[in-house]
């Protein structure tokens, strides 16, 4: 069990012990002075590593804040950190192990959209709450909705309302797209094209589009069949190293040169900013579910400070997506007064908790937070930092691009 301080590697044996004698049974019930302890799952290996990185550095951050604070209910907070690797399965033994085996009181995480979707149904078999802090497929609030699932972050919806509402103030008429060849990718053209559809049905949503398969290494033949098609706007929903790869490659082949309305739907990911440093061209749309300069509060100007000042950088969305869960379970536990996951899921339901991004609430009819996205065109370089600042930016109120309950198609 890993927490900021030596003291996870004194009671890990007891740790164990508890898990063997009890909580195999699926019960979380407290002794006294037994830490709260948090399972965390992320990809934390392969190209999208960087990601879990940045998730586990903000996670790291809120325990050792909360903990300087006197922990949950008094007492210390630890957690268990487990790689996803990006696969369903995975994600799904490293749940349970986290339950069955080292005894977690809730569980946190999940970065990909098809993982999140193989795992949400699951989770109410091993009795415990799941915040999601960045796989984004609004199935999981959605048709696949259940008791125990929650998620803090910005979801395809949210990002695509706002996205098209972006998209409708240019003069691109004619859109396509290039996007992972899952869940994610697909989802956002779909979202993307109704939410624009909505707003201006003189759009043309194009046949021709590219989706690459995710870990995809050569972005040629997409990138010039994109040209070809010669589009007024392009929707790009590569992520991580992918997104990386494919600026890189798109900018010697003069894809940026064309005239195209560029979007990319997480692009400003810090990590994928620093990553890319000048390489991320000049007057391109790019979205966040978090931006560290967008939100006028304490918390966040606490969390700015205290991470740059510790790991040398701006949070990312994940960091900030990772911090946030960890708050909203304090909140949950300290309202119900346990860490019983009964009590905690009813706490959490509803839930109103401080974020970096102000106040988010979880709706108590699919447990979707009411965030919005930021969305930025690319200006010069922050030099403190090393990455494009967002000039103009965007920040959305959850408010107006949350769908309704109904339309989710989430049936608690």
């Amino acid at each position: 069990m890993r927490t900021p301080s030596i003291r996870s590697r004194i009671v890990r044996s007891a740790f164990a012990i508890a898990a063997a004698a009890g909580l195999a049974a699926g019960t979380a019930q407290a002794q006294e002075g037994e830490p709260v302890r948090l399972g965390a799952i992320y990809i934390m290996s392969g190209t999208a590593s960087v990601y879990g990185q940045f998730a586990e550095q903000g996670l790291e951050l809120a325990i050792e804040e909360i903990n300087d604070a006197g922990g949950i209910l008094g007492r210390p907070v630890e957690y268990e950190l487990q790689d996803s690797q990006l696969k369903a399965d995975v994600a799904i033994q490293a749940a349970r192990k986290l339950v069955y085996q080292d005894g977690v009181h809730a569980l946190m995480g999940i970065d990909s959209s098809g993982v999140a979707a193989g795992l949400v149904p699951t989770i109410p078999e091993l009795n415990r709450s799941l915040i999601i802090t960045h796989a984004a497929t609004p199935d999981v609030t959605g048709k696949l909705c259940n008791r125990n699932t929650f998620r803090i972050s910005v979801n395809i919806n949210q990002n695509m309302k706002g996205a098209a509402m972006v998209a409708a103030e240019t003069d691109a008429k004619r859109w396509t797209t290039i996007g992972p060849d899952y869940a994610f990718g697909h989802q956002s053209w779909e979202f993307f094209g109704n939410y624009l559809k909505e707003i201006d049905s003189s759009v043309e949503l194009m046949d021709q589009t590219a989706f690459p398969r995710f870990g995809n290494e050569d972005f040629t033949p997409f990138i010039n069949s994109v040209m070809d098609s010669d589009p007024d706007g392009v929707l790009i929903s590569l992520w991580g190293g992918d997104l990386v790869n494919f600026v890189r490659q798109a900018n010697n082949l003069g894809f940026f040169d064309k005239g195209f309305e560029v979007m990319m739907t997480v692009g400003a990911a810090t990590e994928v900013l620093s990553a890319l440093g000048k390489d991320m061209p000049e007057g391109v749309w790019l979205s966040t579910r978090y931006w560290f300069g967008a939100h006028d509060n304490p918390m966040n100007e606490r969390f700015v400070e205290a991470y740059a000042s510790k790991y040398g950088n701006p949070p990312s969305y994940n960091a900030e997506g990772a911090y946030a869960a960890v708050y909203a379970y304090k909140a949950a536990m300290e309202k119900a007064g346990s860490t019983d996951a009964d009590k905690v899921i009813d706490a959490l339901s509803g839930l109103t908790v401080m974020t970096p991004m102000g106040e988010v609430t979880f709706r108590e009819g699919d447990h979707q937070a009411t965030v919005g996205p930021t969305w930025g065109r690319t200006a010069g370089m922050n030099e403190k930092y090393g990455i494009r600042n967002l000039d103009p930016a965007r920040t959305f109120d959850g408010r107006d691009v949350t769908p309704s309950v109904a339309e989710t198609g989430c049936k608690m």
